[in-house]
């Protein structure tokens, strides 16, 4: 009798959560037999290659945590980002690439290839053809599927199940039949001008003039009674389609896409005034990589508030104030009382270090995550080791000659010849900084990122940064840049002459009067990416510093508009990222009572949902739970998701009048006041 095959041979979404010891090793050793002298294979963490498939690439680069289970069969050119299934019986082949998060049911076929079929000559003669095959981000791919040569898939697609798809599918379409066909939208176009009739029709013939990457039309140019009728027609249209003949159909590609496994969140890029001015942003819970809008004003035009339509909320929708706080008030004493249990369950023994949930590797950001978790609902530093030694601990890991806080590797050591050019290190100026400063200590050596620069490449630094495309991650680099400043001038460090004027000159003269932000809008993101990098430009310097902004109304349209996008700020949508650079741009510009009502509305109706998210004994996921993201990884309780959460609730109920009742005041990376003045 022949053995059992292993479950996750088939179902591998768990493996490295189940697997034992000698599983895990035979994998990782399978991998390295597929990668062992091929330049062009690369795999990232965690990923999952099934003994009982077969992968016969030219190409292979598979992100982090994405798998390959039995019976799949590859070929040609694959590159998939993080967080891709390729479910069992699948074939890919040809040339195909896809974005993070695409899950593939099983017995689907992706053939980015061709024959040529001309008279004359056999078929098995024909020379072959590739013109590739490029999906996006966020798609799912239902069973039996196939899509041709060809054909781009949108970022937040569904391909119903058995479709056959064989012209271009838009951003956020369900499609679905033979020919695939549009459905419905999963994700509606926003505001792009276009009625949604004329937007589903385009989408059916599979035209060139796509909504989703449509020029966006001037607001002033179409009156406001007109943009009224045109939000209330997509509203119905929208209604119609979810109760029309395709929500069955576009139900059905369920019956393939195996649980969902997509990471808790990670901070972004950062490219460090002395790093190459072409990095590329990498990939983590964050906006979609794309592409700017074709034109130059086209972020200003879709940014450019919609006066005549603020946010609803009804009382139906939020708890009354009294009701609300005493809910606040119920979660902060059951996050008290199981705050040591939250902080045992992430600690390490056989490392000493915090990692940010069971089962995952230890992070510097864990510790920092666990000293604020501590300090925020203890009152003192996490009890799983003396402070003196997590003090010793964090400035251990500074490098003495820049300053930089390199990451750890699976094994707790820190990888060695990094930057602040890398994401993490630039994110570690904040997290172990004010690790550090909750403990009463600081960074001993300097940071050269401040005490080397010039105003000159100040101003290089800051136009260098992705603000078209990937405007979450320039802020992300801004955030790290004037934290360094904090420090450094904490410390009593010179600061080299105009340094501060140049970055606070180029924020202030760079700000888009439309939108109160920096950046562009993109066509998969939407605001998304100027929302999310506002906040963490504006934190890391206005908020930390105490100045002014410079269009605070402005950022409150931006936000509110924002937050009625649902495919950030629907229930099951929302994350901890997506909240909390919503939450405090509004508490920021607060203050001069323009749409207080619809702050106040957005913010209990928000931290209303949040509430019922805690999990007992183990704190707040990173995104919030619910039926339709079951077996997320990042839905997961863990440090990050608890240290942000309980920061955001703080945020929200202070803009809906009841923070007093939660008892607590963030002191840390996200406290509320500013540490430090730009002049003494």
């Amino acid at each position: 009798m022949s053995p059992a095959i292993a479950a996750h041979e088939y179902s591998p979404w768990d493996f490295w959560s189940e697997a034992t010891t000698s599983q895990r090793e035979a994998q990782l050793a399978l991998q390295q037999t597929v990668v062992s002298g091929r330049p062009d294979h690369e795999l990232g963490e965690q990923c999952f290659l099934s003994e009982l498939a077969s992968i016969d690439n030219d190409t292979l680069r598979l992100g982090d945590r994405t798998y390959v289970a039995a019976g799949a069969y590859l070929t040609g050119d694959l590159r998939a980002g993080a967080d891709c299934s390729i479910n069992p019986y699948t074939v890919i082949r040809g040339r195909v690439t896809m974005g993070d998060g695409v899950r593939i049911g099983a017995h689907t076929s992706i053939l980015g290839f061709n024959h040529s079929m001309e008279s004359g000559t056999p078929v098995f003669r024909q020379p072959l053809t590739s013109k590739g095959i490029e999906i996006g981000d966020d798609v799912w791919i239902g069973s039996h599927v196939v899509i041709l040569d060809g054909v781009r898939v949108g970022s937040h697609s569904v391909l119903a199940a058995s479709a056959v798809v064989t012209k271009d599918v838009p951003a956020g379409a369900v499609v679905g039949g033979n020919p695939a066909r549009f459905i419905r939208w999963r994700v509606e176009p926003d505001d792009t001008g276009i009625h949604p009739d004329a937007a589903a029709d385009a989408a059916a013939r599979g035209t060139e003039d796509r909504p989703e990457i449509a020029q966006q039309r001037e607001p002033a140019e179409t009156p406001p009674e007109v943009l009224a009728a045109l939000a209330a027609a997509a509203s119905e249209a929208a209604s119609e389609a979810a109760s029309g003949d395709g929500s069955e159909a576009a139900s059905e590609a369920a019956s393939g896409a195996g649980p969902e496994s997509t990471p808790e969140g990670a901070p972004g890029p950062a490219t460090g005034i002395d790093a190459a001015r072409t990095s590329e942003p990498s990939s983590g819970p964050r906006p979609e990589q794309a592409t700017a809008p074709a034109h130059p004003d086209a972020a200003a035009r879709a940014a450019t508030p919609a006066l005549t339509r603020g946010v609803a909320t009804t009382s139906a929708e939020t708890d009354d104030t009294a009701g609300l706080a005493e809910r606040i008030a119920e979660l902060a004493s059951r996050a008290r009382d199981e705050a040591s249990v939250v902080l045992q369950r992430a600690w390490n023994d056989d490392l000493g270090l915090f990692a940010d949930r069971p089962g995952a590797a230890p992070t510097v950001r864990a510790q920092a995550d666990a000293i604020e978790i501590a300090d925020l609902l203890l009152g003192t530093a996490p009890p799983q080791a003396p402070v003196d030694t997590q003090i010793r601990r964090l400035q251990g890991w500074q490098d003495a000659a820049t300053g930089a806080v390199a990451p750890l590797g699976a094994d707790g050591r820190q990888r060695e010849g990094l930057g602040f050019s890398h994401e993490d290190v630039a994110y570690h100026v904040l997290s172990t900084g004010y690790a550090l400063d909750l403990l009463g200590s600081a960074f001993p050596a300097p940071l050269t990122w401040v005490t080397a620069a010039t105003p000159e490449r100040v101003v290089e630094f800051c136009e260098s940064l992705p603000w078209a495309t990937d405007a979450w991650g320039a802020g992300h680099h801004i955030d790290g840049f004037g934290t360094a400043i904090l420090w450094t001038k904490r410390a009593g460090r010179p600061i080299p002459a105009g340094v501060e004027e140049a970055l606070f000159g180029w924020l202030l003269l760079g700000a888009d009067p439309h939108t109160g932000m920096w950046g562009l809008t993109t066509p998969d993101g939407g605001l998304l990416p100027v929302v999310n990098g506002f906040y963490r430009a504006s934190r890391g310097t206005f908020a930390q510093f105490g100045v002014p902004l410079p269009h605070p109304e402005r950022v409150i349209d931006t936000v509110l508009r924002h937050a009625r996008d649902p495919r950030w700020f629907a229930p099951g949508a929302r994350n901890a990222c997506n909240v909390l650079d919503v939450a405090h741009p509004l508490w920021l510009a607060r203050g001069n009572g323009y749409r207080d009502d619809e702050v106040r509305g957005l913010a209990a109706r928000l931290l209303s949902d949040a509430l019922s998210t805690w999990i007992p004994g183990a704190g707040f996921s990173f995104r919030e739970p619910s039926p339709t993201t079951r077996g997320l990884a990042e839905t997961e309780p863990g440090l990050q998701g608890t240290e942000m959460w309980l920061a955001i609730l703080w945020y929200l109920a202070d803009l809906a009048g009841v923070a007093d009742a939660l008892g607590y005041r963030p002191r840390g990376v996200h406290r509320p006041e500013p540490a430090a003045t730009l002049r003494p």
